[in-house]
């Protein structure tokens, strides 16, 4: 069954507990770190009575990011089918599970402000589901449905803000994703077991901006689901508990595609002139973010059985 953690500070100091009702249970003991959590409440059972604290209500806490900044941040891109669609693209000509990386420095809490940059002129939303690992793997390894669990022991939320005009202009994922603030995280870490990742596909995915419904979708649109994703991405990197894999966002971003001879033309200027015709494009896109844009994000199952709790965040000048 799933269980919602929280990472949070109160009087001065900053712990883990478990979500119950409007107040939070502290859990007993030192976790500094993500994959240092997830290695202790691996350990005996963590929720029995003598190992939480009374409760404390959540209105005298600060929730933080369940993700700490120490772990790795890795990402799928265009892995839904509305998304590849709304790019350009589609499965049978782009068959590949790309793989990319943010900076852990871009983690935030899920209601902290988004900070765009003074040169950033295509601010973009993306609503993703995060896979946060429990195991340590340090060579080939292959993940199926029935061992899932063993190397996912958590989701989380995750809101992939990207900037447009430095992605596109200057070809650069990793720069355009990863000013800080571009990674609101949470607010809990859902912790997870074998029958909750069978459900992996009921989870949805939804994203608002100032109310208005951006994107909405199910996990069951991922082109690359989580077994043969980690799969792969085991026959190239090592990863620990606590590292994170965010595996893609669904169609509704402020990004579309152009016509083909548009994106054709594109491909053959500069990239200085790419990234004017973008900017260009942001200032005519009315989902393109704005400052004080409000930001709302939710991830959960219908029934609410599995629920990663709502990001509120409100986009701000640097």
């Amino acid at each position: 069954m799933a269980v919602n953690a929280l990472r949070y500070e109160h009087a001065g100091q900053i712990r883990w507990g478990l979500l119950v009702g409007n107040t939070v249970r502290p859990i007993v003991g030192d976790h500094p770190t993500t994959g240092a959590f997830l290695s202790n409440v691996a350990i005996g059972d963590p929720f029995a009575e003598h190992h939480l604290e009374p409760p404390v209500p959540l209105a005298d806490i600060r929730v933080l990011s369940p993700i700490t900044s120490n772990q790795q941040y890795i990402c799928q891109a265009v892995n839904y089918h509305s998304h590849l669609s709304e790019s350009g693209l589609s499965p049978e000509t782009s068959p590949f599970n790309v793989f990319f990386r943010k900076a852990s420095s871009s983690i935030s809490a899920a209601d902290t402000d988004i900070v765009c940059p003074a040169h950033v002129e295509f601010l973009d939303y993306e609503v993703e589901v995060g896979l946060v690992m429990g195991s340590a793997v340090d060579g080939p390894v292959e993940v199926t449905a029935d061992n899932l669990s063993e190397h996912v022991a958590a989701l989380v939320a995750l809101n992939d803000v990207s900037g447009r005009d430095v992605q596109l202009g200057e070809g650069q994922f990793y720069k355009a994703k990863s000013y800080r603030t571009f990674g609101p995280t949470g607010p809990y870490l859902t912790l997870v077991d074998a029958d909750d990742l069978a459900r992996f596909d009921e989870l949805r995915l939804r994203l608002s901006v100032n109310g208005q419904t951006r994107q909405d979708a199910y996990a069951s649109e991922m082109v690359h689901q989580p077994a043969p994703t980690l799969t792969e991405l085991s026959s190239v990197q090592d990863w620990a508990p606590g590292d994170l894999l965010a595996t893609g966002t669904p169609g509704g971003c402020a990004l579309q595609a152009p016509a083909l001879p548009l994106r054709v033309l594109a491909q053959a200027v500069s990239p200085k002139r790419r990234q004017q015709l973008v900017r260009k494009s942001a200032e005519r896109n009315e989902h393109c973010l704005r400052i004080g844009d409000q930001i709302a994000v939710g991830i959960a199952t219908d029934d609410g059985a599995i629920d990663l709790g709502r990001q509120s965040a409100t986009v701000v000048a640097a």
